[in-house]
């Protein structure tokens, strides 16, 4: 289309004249012409790369709600007028995808801003690439303290760092059920970061060291050893620390082994993915974590989203869902923001983008506190989410059920 409204130049030949020199200067005004035609088509469009895990259902039901987001803007009129191009990678939870990913869509597919990712140990090496690239990345998921401790200035975090995990479910557990905590935790680094933390802060505030603490191996299946050398300490609470799978199997395994229902039964923040109280049924009962949003909340904005979730994708969301969708509430405004700025070369218009981002404050959604950034790539500043809410699994199944417990806000420097 751009081609049709472009003159081809017109070329003025004299008798005589060398035709091995005109048709360079042809070459190069159709190259100048291409280029140029190149720029106008970048300058148009704003592109959003997103790099994240899609291994379950659930999780391409987080790849549809962006898809579906993005195909709202651009049909009630994009970013200012400027249609959003979505360039959307499965990373399987795997680093070197997410390394891979990251690379791509900074220096092939020149996209304004990432998305992702949603594991803590594809994130953290991810950084180091999109810093170096300068182009902004807003998390939606991972939790990782280790990630804004980077410091760079091109990383923004929507849900709550683990730094806060560790303080609102310590704290929970010491006082809830008692300081004799037993610790399994899997290499993943966000779950062996999050009993790492619980386990010193437990030491610091209470001075007791875990009954028990053991790392399983790498795509562990069987956790009946662990657990039964965890149940003879006779523990007040049992921390499964890992990824849905893992959560799920330890779970179920600690009542197979016989570890009572009167020892209280703790997880990180993977514990609100759908998946675990589904998959581990009945030993989901009882058992807390932190978050960021449940499903339980009433206020009138969950309540809506809840049941479009549940009308839309046919699943009640946890926090995944809802901190996805925080971010693309905010991720807009920045957008429209920025591209008032932007002048059509990529370098400044990522900046645009990265100092939009850095001066959202006090964001309200359905986040269970108020989503903050500023400038300095510091923690204090790219932690946007300070306010983890603590939640309990009543029912599991199909049709689970949770209650909030409370809410708990930390200041910016809590936990470094």
């Amino acid at each position: 289309m751009l081609w049709r409204q472009l003159k081809t130049p017109k070329v003025q030949i004299k008798k005589g004249g060398n035709m091995k020199k005109i048709n360079i200067i042809f070459s190069s005004l159709l190259l100048a012409v291409s280029l140029l035609v190149t720029s106008v088509a970048q300058a148009k469009d704003i592109k959003i790369g997103v790099s994240f895990r899609m291994l379950s259902d659930v999780g391409y039901k987080h790849g549809e709600l962006i898809q579906d987001t993005v195909a709202e803007w651009n049909s009630s009129g994009g970013i200012n007028g400027k249609k959003v191009d979505l360039i959307l990678y499965n990373d399987e939870c795997k680093s070197e995808k997410g390394v891979a990913n990251a690379t791509k869509l900074a220096y092939q597919d020149n996209v304004h801003v990432i998305i992702g990712s949603s594991c803590s140990s594809v994130t953290l090496p991810m950084v180091p690439v999109i810093s170096k690239a300068k182009v902004p990345q807003i998390i939606p998921h991972s939790t990782s303290s280790k990630i804004t401790l980077t410091g760079s200035e091109w990383i923004f975090r929507v849900p709550v760092s683990s730094r806060f995990y560790k303080i609102v479910q310590a704290k929970f557990t010491a006082e809830n059920a008692g300081t004799k905590i037993a610790h399994i935790y899997v290499p993943d680094q966000a779950s062996m970061d999050f009993s790492k933390s619980m386990i010193a802060y437990v030491k610091d505030e209470y001075g007791v060291d875990p009954v028990y603490e053991a790392q399983a191996g790498e795509k562990e299946t069987d956790f009946r050893s662990y657990l039964l050398k965890a149940k003879a300490t006779n523990p007040d609470a049992l921390v499964c620390s890992g990824l849905v799978d893992e959560t799920v199997r330890c779970l179920v395994q600690s009542y197979e082994v016989g570890i009572p229902k009167s020892v209280a039964r703790v997880a990180n923040s993977v514990a609100s993915k759908v998946e675990v109280p589904t998959n581990a049924g009945k030993a989901a009962v009882g058992v807390s974590y932190a978050a960021a949003f449940a499903a339980s909340d009433t206020r009138p904005i969950a309540k809506k989203f809840v049941k479009h979730i549940k009308s839309r994708y046919g699943v009640v969301p946890g926090h995944d869902f809802s901190q996805m969708e925080d971010l693309l509430t905010m991720l807009k405004p920045a957008l429209e923001k920025a591209e008032k700025q932007f002048s059509g070369d990529l370098a400044s218009d990522r900046k645009a983008v990265r100092d939009s981002i850095a001066g959202i404050t006090n964001f309200t959604g359905l986040a269970s506190g108020p989503i903050s950034f500023c400038a300095a790539g510091t923690p204090e500043c790219r932690d946007g989410n300070r306010t983890p809410v603590m939640i309990e699994y009543t029912k599991g199944g199909k049709n689970w059920k949770t209650k909030v417990a409370g809410t708990v806000t930390f200041n910016a420097s809590a936990g470094l």
